[in-house]
């Protein structure tokens, strides 16, 4: 755990280090007098998704809020979870959709949102559906959803000012080559400010895992239905998946690469029953796992870790 959160601030750093250089480089060879500009449109641009972002989840996932007399256990679950995790109970959703999985978003702990979609709920069983609804309470807990807002801005501001500079630039500017230059190395910094978002996106994965566990739920039920998951997502549609494609970054997996990880889980499930349970687990802790170049490749790209190396994570921790 001190190991993630090492990463997570070196990450930060890191992330901040960039954009001090990239400001105070521009700044000296460029002479750029409207990058404050850039830097305030992101801002805005930054808040008006914080206030609207809350309705577009809800709109694009034809989310319904739901009374406790129609999912009496979902909340009891909720409720029970909140209440370890020392955080507000948020409200509860059921997403219309076919594609299993669940979600937390919000503009904080005390606009909370936690939902699951309806396929989810006729497939898990409790005890897995309390473990992912762990994981889900331990992002809003960790105000991770906020933190990836803000970093996610960085990437933004690098790509703004290389469009800005690779393709009107030179139209205003006699210094042609300068101005090119600026914006090829802004869109460099754009392109690895954007892996280094997408890095923390997959650290606060784990981190929400090893949240999950420390509510009181066994790794074996997380594995189990993170397996699960991965299983009923591979069974969707292209359609059903192009549906969620903008939001998957919410999700406990990632739906898309699903195909891809169904034949690495499947050898996990020793005895085929559909599940990964304690001894399941307790056999993948004393193995290796290698990933080849294409696996480590998606996985870069991904905004989820690689769901066999999650797992065998999940092996590590004890209830």
């Amino acid at each position: 755990m001190w190991a993630l959160k090492l990463r997570m601030w070196l990450l930060l750093a890191i992330l901040f280090a960039i954009v001090y250089a990239v400001v105070s480089w521009l700044s000296y060879a460029a002479g750029i007098s409207n990058f404050y500009f850039y830097l305030i449109l992101s801002l805005a641009m930054m808040f008006i998704q914080y206030l609207v972002g809350p309705k577009l989840v809800e709109w694009t996932m034809r989310v319904r809020y739901v009374k406790r007399e129609e999912y009496p256990r979902l909340y009891q679950l909720v409720e029970s979870l909140a209440m370890r995790a020392q955080i507000p109970v948020p409200k509860i959703g059921v997403a219309q959709i076919a594609l299993p999985n669940a979600f937390a978003f919000g503009r904080g702990i005390k606009d909370g949102r936690v939902c699951v979609t309806e396929g989810i709920l006729k497939l898990l069983s409790e005890d897995e559906l309390k473990a992912v609804l762990g994981h889900e309470l331990s992002h809003l807990k960790n105000r991770d959803v906020l933190t990836i807002t803000l970093l996610s801005v960085i990437p933004m501001i690098m790509y703004r000012i290389a469009w800005q500079f690779l393709f009107y630039g030179r139209r205003r500017d006699s210094r042609g080559g300068n101005t090119a230059l600026v914006g090829l190395v802004a869109f460099v910094f754009y392109f690895i400010t954007n892996l280094l978002v997408l890095y923390a996106s997959r650290i606060r994965e784990y981190f929400a895992d090893r949240g999950s566990v420390l509510l009181g739920n066994q790794p074996s039920s997380l594995a189990s239905s993170l397996y699960k998951l991965v299983y009923g997502s591979a069974r969707m549609d292209k359609e059903s998946l192009k549906e969620v494609e903008g939001l998957k970054a919410f999700f406990v997996n990632d739906p898309s690469q699903a195909l891809n990880e169904i034949r690495e889980l499947k050898a996990l499930d020793l005895d085929k029953s559909g599940t990964i349970d304690a001894s399941e687990l307790t056999m993948l802790k004393n193995k290796k796992v290698h990933l080849g170049f294409a696996d480590r490749l998606m996985e870069a790209l991904s905004t989820h870790p690689n769901m066999l190396k999650r797992i065998k994570q999940l092996s590590e921790y004890k209830a």
